[in-house]
């Protein structure tokens, strides 16, 4: 049996460096080494790739969050041909790539910057392509395409830091005609990266500051309260199927922050399937998928929800690369609908070459019509 060769990419620049080696672990874990030839590379803060010896180290093996450096392992860099894919490395080895896992979320890696780079290599990888990843990481854009498509979002509102800084009594007034307590957040990072709840305008300014360390845009939407939390996975190219439900319930924090995603083993109970009942559930995928086709998405994604009473649903984000460590929702919902991990894995890198394949029969069609002379 020929094996897949997978280049996993993790690490690089964004604020979510950390979260990327800890998503990538999981999936180097779960892939099947006797059909698919692993090739990691980390890409350390500063943008610089690396072949790493294996995958990243997790905190209970080294008492720190994992990070890619310098010392990481030898430098590397894409190289060969549309024909012929491959990693170089400093010391003159080769490794041939099939297809590319990029286990890379927020800016520089989950918005486009990647997936354009692999698009001009030529290269299959899994998950969306540059306009889908671009809408995905931005959550003012994605809420205009969602209310285009009819799709339920709470009152928000976009602040660009230069209107912030100038005219800070308008904002301070768009804000509260939301209505408080309200949610800041960077509008191109994920992980709930610089997310805060301002409770009422005294809280509104420090809201604001923390979301501008990471972004030069902040989304400010009203908290849908009292509320629940609900996920739901979305796996396909062209026909795609969502999975069952799930809840998050915070334990100990007032929202699913960074800390409770990622710092503390008990921040939050994960529910699934969704204690919803069944007609809520059809809606909760049906709009699931609504939003995945929106944004053009491909491959992978996770849809979230809130659900105020029974069957009040308010579609909140879309993530086009989701966490994949061993406690992220995209793979437990799907192991809940009967998709196992490893099998999960395979599916997607499975959609990536199917949509490469797609992608290059089109590409051969024009070339073929300008070799003729045709407009």
């Amino acid at each position: 049996m020929v094996r897949r060769r997978v280049l996993v990419l993790f690490g690089d620049r964004s604020a979510e460096h950390e979260i990327s080696c800890l998503s990538a672990r999981s999936v180097i874990d779960a892939l099947d080494p006797a059909t698919n030839e692993i090739v990691a590379v980390g890409i350390t803060r500063e943008g610089r790739w690396h072949l790493m010896p294996g995958a990243p180290a997790l905190p209970s093996e080294t008492g720190r969050m994992p990070e890619v450096t310098d010392a990481s392992g030898p430098p590397a860099e894409l190289g060969g041909d549309a024909r012929r894919h491959e990693l170089v490395v400093a010391d003159g080895s080769r490794a041939p790539v099939d297809v590319v896992f990029p286990v890379l979320h927020g800016p520089f890696g989950e918005d486009g910057a990647m997936q354009g780079l692999l698009e001009l290599a030529g290269l299959p990888y899994v998950g969306a392509g540059v306009l889908g990843s671009a809408v995905g990481m931005d959550k003012a854009v994605q809420k205009v395409l969602f209310e285009a498509a009819g799709l339920p979002v709470a009152p928000w509102a976009t602040i660009r830091e230069p209107e912030w800084t100038e005219a800070p009594g308008g904002v301070r007034g768009r804000v509260a005609d939301l209505g408080y307590p309200v949610f800041v957040k960077p509008a191109t990072l994920g992980s709930s990266v610089g997310i805060t709840k301002a409770h009422d305008p005294s809280e509104l300014d420090a809201s604001l500051g923390e979301a501008f360390r990471y972004a030069r845009k902040a989304v400010v939407e009203q908290a849908v309260t009292p509320n629940r939390e609900i996920e739901c996975a979305v796996i396909g190219n062209d026909d795609p199927a969502a999975s069952v439900a799930g809840e998050i319930v915070p334990r100990g924090h007032e929202f699913y922050d960074y800390a409770a995603k990622y710092l503390d083993d008990h921040g939050a109970d994960l529910v699934i399937p969704a204690r919803i009942a069944p007609e809520v559930l059809a809606r909760v995928q049906a709009m699931a998928i609504a939003a995945f086709r929106a944004v053009e998405c491909w491959g992978m994604a996770r849809v979230d929800f809130f659900l105020r009473g029974d069957d009040e649903l308010w579609l909140n984000e879309i993530n086009t690369i989701p966490g994949f460590t061993s406690i992220s929702m995209y793979p437990k919902l799907w192991e809940a609908s009967g998709v196992p991990y490893r099998t999960l894995i395979e599916r997607l890198l499975d959609l990536a070459v199917e949509r490469a394949e797609v992608q290059h029969a089109k590409g051969s069609h024009v070339r073929e019509l300008h070799g003729d002379g045709e407009p």
